[in-house]
């Protein structure tokens, strides 16, 4: 049964639900976030994410898509607000219609498939939750089976993470571990499941071309903190090293570009094989 919640002032409820977009700790400890976008909440239905609230004006007529979404997904609550409230929530230039309040998804490696042809990405500490939301739309794009966040980083359910990912968020397994060596675990059962596998990681620095690697077994694929690189844990753990041909006077690459050719060099030999 739904209950509906109208909200014409900015009480405590309407707080709670601001406090969402805005506060880190808020969302954790509720275990949930803040989603606008047509094509965020089609994905996040279509992959099956928990949507424990709607939050729209019902002054204003709704569109068919929103009306729908409504009446085929109905949410433990949903949210009646005033234009200017909807509006004070929405982070568009032209307010969405519809918000949506999902759940977040447990934190569990399990959630990341096994298989021959594994390409997992890690991500070491991000900075930057344009960088990650871009980073996830590219494991999408490129086939990555999953990602994983080490270390303390941005949130993966920050509003800006979620926007930048266009959607990928929900299309593909994402998740947070506490250090690297939370991850042992889950590289011995993977070792026991499908065998051995390559943790490679990145770096201007590395001796080795990304053309030169051969990524056709399965591996788990390093990107380090934006300003620092990876961690000493992973350049000592990592079987190989490997770095981008630059040309020209940069010497580095955006965080979230080495991502992206990294991904197509390897999802380009692996289509060769």
């Amino acid at each position: 049964m739904t209950t509906i919640v109208r909200l014409y002032s900015e009480n405590a409820t309407f707080q709670q639900i601001e406090s969402l977009l805005r506060n880190r700790d808020k969302r954790q400890r509720r275990r949930g976030f803040v989603v606008e976008g047509v094509r965020q909440i089609n994905l996040a239905l279509q992959y099956g994410w928990t949507i424990n609230g709607w939050l729209y004006a019902p002054e204003g007529k709704l569109s068919s898509w929103a009306a729908g979404q409504l009446a085929q997904h109905p949410a433990p609550v949903h949210y009646e607000l005033t234009p200017a409230l909807l509006d004070k929530l929405s982070n568009k230039e032209e307010p969405s219609e519809l918000l949506a309040l999902v759940a977040m998804q447990p934190e569990e490696v399990g959630r990341i498939r096994l298989h021959a042809d594994l390409l997992v990405v890690v991500f070491d500490r991000p900075a930057s939750p344009g960088n990650l939301g871009t980073i996830l739309r590219s494991c999408d794009a490129l086939g990555a089976d999953g990602l994983i966040i080490t270390g303390h980083g941005v949130d993966l359910y920050e509003p800006e993470t979620v926007s930048a990912s266009v959607g990928s968020l929900f299309a593909v397994p994402a998740l947070r571990v506490g250090s690297p060596r939370d991850l042992e675990p889950w590289f011995a059962e993977a070792r026991q499941r499908i065998g051995p596998f390559q943790l490679v990681g990145s770096s201007a620095k590395a001796d080795r071309l990304i053309a030169e690697h051969d990524w056709r077994p399965p591996t788990v694929l390093v990107l380090g903190n934006e300003t620092s690189g990876m961690s000493a844990y992973y350049k000592e753990r990592c079987d190989a090293i490997v770095k981008i041909p630059l040309v020209g006077t940069a010497t580095s690459l955006n965080v979230a570009s080495a991502a992206s050719i990294l991904l197509y060099e390897i999802q380009r030999q692996r289509m060769a094989k």
